[in-house]
């Protein structure tokens, strides 16, 4: 099983560049570089929360779910 960031896909949606979207959540490039990427162990809500903001939508626009 394996979760998919689709943020990429939000961000092409909005016509906004990722480094627009670090800046505007205050997070480094890098840090959202590997969340796109989905080189995380983990996301604080309170990112999800600002991401979702900015690019109004919603956590579930912003992952998807592959089984096995």
């Amino acid at each position: 099983m394996a979760i998919i960031v689709t943020l990429d896909v939000m961000l092409a949606r909005r016509k906004m560049k990722s480094k627009d979207l670090a800046a505007a959540i205050g997070i480094t490039e890098a840090n959202l570089s590997k969340l796109k990427s989905g080189n995380v162990k983990g996301i604080k809500l309170d990112t999800i929360n600002r991401i979702c903001a900015v690019l109004e939508c919603k956590p579930g626009d912003l992952f998807d779910f592959e089984p096995d």
